[in-house]
């Protein structure tokens, strides 16, 4: 699968709006409340976002909501399955959507872009880190830091 450039405020194309995590949510034993559902929109719509950003998206439909409540809604979102984080800073996760594809992260230590790469690009090394080490590899949580094309150009 080729990459796909992302950056904050850029969703994915292939996560749609009619995503059924709202099933999901429910299947779990989980009520799907106002502040829930306005959190995955805005996880869905932003596609990258710290929370922060979710809380700055969600203020703009519902100015009551708060920052406790967007934090302990991520977190039981992700205890769920519904969104995961990764740490493309040294400040707050940034959280996804899992309705997309599986990736992980490429992170520019020069001009911060983000690239989102399909998992099987890292599969000879969590195939090897498997076999040499018995240790499964959570792809989704990873981030590569580094130099993008653009930036080792200059």
């Amino acid at each position: 699968m080729p990459e796909e450039p992302v950056g904050h405020g850029h969703g994915h194309p292939e996560t749609t709006p009619d995503t059924d995590w709202r099933a999901e949510l429910r299947a779990k034993g989980y009520r799907l409340t106002p502040q829930r559902e306005l959190i995955l929109g805005a996880i869905d719509e932003l596609g990258h976002a710290t929370p922060e950003e979710v809380l700055a998206h969600v203020k703009t439909q519902v100015s009551s909501v708060n920052a406790s409540t967007v934090y302990r809604t991520l977190e039981v979102l992700e205890d769920l399955g519904l969104v995961r984080h990764a740490h493309l800073s040294d400040r707050a996760p940034t959280y996804h959507s899992v309705a997309g594809h599986e990736h992980f992260h490429l992170k520019c230590r020069t001009c911060g872009e983000v690239v989102s790469v399909d998992v099987e690009v890292a599969s000879a090394l969590t195939d090897r880190l498997r076999s040499d080490h018995g240790f499964v590899v959570d792809t989704g949580h990873l981030t590569v830091f580094g130099q993008c094309q653009a930036c080792t150009a200059t």
